[in-house]
């Protein structure tokens, strides 16, 4: 697991945390602030997958080149 997918979990945690404290207090920008967050984490946790698939394709290719014909 890479260090983006744990950072973008966490980001989702936190936002989805302030939205609903935003909404227990009645406080509409806390609300926003947290979906802003929250979507910010799944996005940066996207890419932390994308990034690892990418990474194990280069690995796969780095291992064809490498092997004695």
């Amino acid at each position: 697991m890479n260090w983006d997918r744990i950072a973008g979990k966490w980001k989702k945690l936190k936002g989805s945390a302030r939205q609903r404290w935003g909404e227990l207090s009645g406080n509409r920008l806390r609300i926003v602030t947290g979906q802003r967050e929250h979507i910010s984490g799944a996005t940066q946790e996207t890419f932390g997958v994308l990034k690892e698939k990418a990474e194990r394709q280069l690995r796969r290719v780095d291992r064809a080149n490498d092997s004695p014909k």
